[in-house]
């Protein structure tokens, strides 16, 4: 038992008064002596018994009285919670994609808000977080407003940032605090609850199917013919399927449809041919009844006739031809005596291929094109003048090279991790056939990673970082008599990705609410702004202005899948299309039987948002006993009214 006002039961000490009233009464029996009263003595002594008797029922019931009245009026109850304290809940409510299926009572998502709100309580306030907002210290009917208008989304929220919260939450004053979690704990490792020991409610959301088709990925084949192929990977999760009805679509224009057969928990390639055309709005829709929805439907954009452009100055009996193909590239070559220099600030790529000494106006022009973005790519000859070289170097503020090295030397390290390698390995190799060098040069530069490496861990291809470019360092020349390094498979993948990293292509598809870069080949102003839209949303991205490039990054929008317009103003200059995170379509969830083993204190599970409010209402509810009491004192009061009139000594 417990008391709002504990102070008053000091006042019990006040009980004492009538016992010493009742101890010390000054009334006295006087003794009358008579003759002959032996019959009376019996009487007198039953008397005195009697009215001792009345006496002690009277103090118990004063006692009694008083009592009942202080212990009223300090108003006791039962709860596991003290009475002055408010409640506070921290609610987490998973509103990812993957909540958006049918569970026994409906949609998840759903079916949890709505018993959310028929089970708030008025006395209580409440904390939400969601995937993409947090509201916090809400009544019950402001909470109310806010669950009403909550949707699905492809943002994901990390279940370390949710118990982060919560613990931040908890220095919350005087309040009483209880934290439930409402998630499918989709995709989730029981390593998250590792350091977290709050009790906590855990509600987990469970759709009712257990299978699910969905589009995993699609790439595009050129055959060289009037027709591309569109590859289409269908993953199933669950048992076979037989006659999957599939189409494609040209934005809203019907192209072509086929059904296909699935194995058990397996993926299947479908295959489309359509025609080559200059822009294609690709959409794959699978017309099947599964947990997801969202994952039925996938969306691409070709757009075939973007090109980079990549110039090479120098050596023009190269390999960089072989690699730099008119299918993707728009590749020049040119000797150093018939530079163009005007068309070097339309290039995204420049290789300066063996020359011997750069000439004072090529230098100039190179400072002013890798100061406005674009890209250089530096393969130096048998004999450089490296003072000439140094002089482009000292401009741009990144080192010098030093000296020429006539040792033999092989290339034995390769930097898997550099964003140039990026997908060209499945497993990293240590003992291929190292290719080797005759001579090369050593340089001291500034801000550069090392992409290959030789025997003394001295740098063979470097990247320099510059403000707004990327400089590639190769430190020895490429030509046959003085290195086999161009017969090596490391040389395609190098030089093709200097390039295509040069201009970040429109790929066939993006991630939503994921950090993207893409490239728009024009020249455009500083004053330009873009903007992204839809059908239903219009954003203007962080944009970044080149010399010959506009580059566009993406992260927390769009959040939806579907096709996106680049635009300036009213003229649409590309097309893209955004389609879901994958992970969000597997069928994972982890069982949290053992994650409360794992917690130190009580923690519950639940597959029911009711159930659980109530439980916790329930455990939590104060029980008044001060009526009672009352009751209790009003009855002892009738019994010494009753003991007054009716008993007589």
């Amino acid at each position: 038992m417990k008391f709002k006002h504990p102070e008053i039961l000091y006042f019990l000490a006040l009980l004492i008064i009538p016992i010493l009233v009742h101890l010390f009464q000054l009334q006295k029996f006087v003794k009358v002596p008579f003759t002959n009263v032996a019959f009376l003595q019996k009487l007198a002594l039953q008397t005195r018994k009697s009215s001792r008797i009345k006496k002690w029922l009277i103090l118990a019931t004063r006692l009694i009285l008083l009592t009942c009245i202080i212990l009223a009026f300090s108003q006791p109850y039962f709860s596991n919670r003290k009475a002055d304290n408010q409640e506070h809940f921290f609610l987490y409510l998973d509103n990812s994609l993957s909540t958006n299926t049918e569970g026994n009572k409906g949609d998840l998502l759903k079916v949890a808000i709505q018993e959310l709100i028929e089970n708030l309580s008025d006395k209580a306030t409440y904390s939400l977080q969601t995937n993409n907002s947090f509201h916090q210290n809400k009544t019950a009917s402001e909470l109310k407003n806010i669950l009403l208008k909550i949707e699905n989304t492809s943002e994901e929220k990390n279940l370390k940032d949710v118990f982060f919260k919560i613990s931040t939450e908890k220095t919350t004053l005087n309040s009483i605090n209880k934290n439930i979690i409402i998630s499918d704990f989709q995709n989730t490792s029981e390593d998250v609850f590792n350091n977290y020991n709050e009790q906590t409610s855990y509600i987990q959301l469970t759709p009712q199917l257990k299978e699910n088709l969905s589009i995993d990925s699609i790439s595009v084949n050129d055959t060289n013919s009037a027709n591309f192929e569109i590859n289409i990977l269908v993953k199933n999760q669950g048992n076979a399927k037989n006659n999957v009805p599939v189409a494609i679509y040209n934005n809203q224009k019907l192209i072509n449809k086929q059904t296909f057969d699935i194995a058990e928990n397996s993926i299947q390639k479908v295959v489309f041919s359509i025609q080559k055309t200059p822009h294609f709005l690709g959409k794959v829709l699978l017309n099947f009844n599964d947990t997801f929805s969202f994952d039925n439907s996938y969306y691409f954009s070709l757009n075939t006739n973007e090109k980079i452009n990549v110039l090479s100055i120098g050596n023009q009996k190269s390999f960089l031809s072989k690699i730099y193909t008119k299918d993707e590239f728009n590749f020049l070559q040119s000797s150093i005596k018939n530079i163009n220099y005007n068309s070097i600030p339309k290039q995204q790529l420049i290789v300066l291929n063996e020359i011997e000494s750069l000439p004072e106006t090529l230098i100039t022009s190179l400072h002013d094109y890798l100061n406005k973005g674009g890209d250089l790519a530096i393969i130096p000859s048998k004999n450089i003048s490296i003072s000439s070289y140094n002089k482009l170097y000292t401009k741009l503020g990144i080192g010098r090279i030093l000296k020429q090295n006539t040792d033999s030397l092989k290339i034995t390290s390769v930097n898997y991790k550099h964003p140039i390698f990026k997908n060209v390995f499945e497993k990293q190799v240590s003992n291929f056939q190292y290719p080797s060098t005759a001579s090369s040069y050593t340089s001291s530069l500034k801000n550069s990673s090392s992409i290959l490496s030789f025997e003394n861990n001295t740098p063979f291809v470097s990247q320099v970082n510059l403000p707004k470019a990327t400089l590639f360092w190769i430190a020895a020349p490429l030509q046959k008599s003085n290195s086999n390094f161009t017969n090596s498979p490391l040389i395609v993948p190098l030089f093709y990705n200097m390039g295509k990293q040069s201009l970040q292509l429109s790929k066939l598809y993006y991630i939503v609410n994921k950090k993207n870069n893409i490239d728009i080949n024009k020249q455009l102003g500083k004053e330009v702004v873009l903007a992204i839209n839809n059908e239903n949303n219009s954003f203007i991205p962080l944009q970044q202005v080149y010399q010959n490039k506009i580059r566009i990054t993406t992260k927390s929008q769009p959040l939806k899948a579907g096709f996106n317009y680049i635009s300036q103003q009213k003229d649409t200059l590309k097309s893209i299309a955004f389609n879901f995170n994958k992970k969000e379509s597997l069928l994972n969830y982890l069982s949290l039987k053992n994650v409360v083993n794992l917690q130190k204190q009580n923690s519950s599970i639940s597959a029911s948002v009711k159930d659980t409010m109530l439980s916790i209402r329930k455990k939590n509810e104060v029980q008044w006993l001060w009526k009672w009491f009352l009751v209790l004192s009003i009855v002892s009061l009738l019994l010494e009214i009753l003991i007054l009139k009716f008993f007589k000594p």
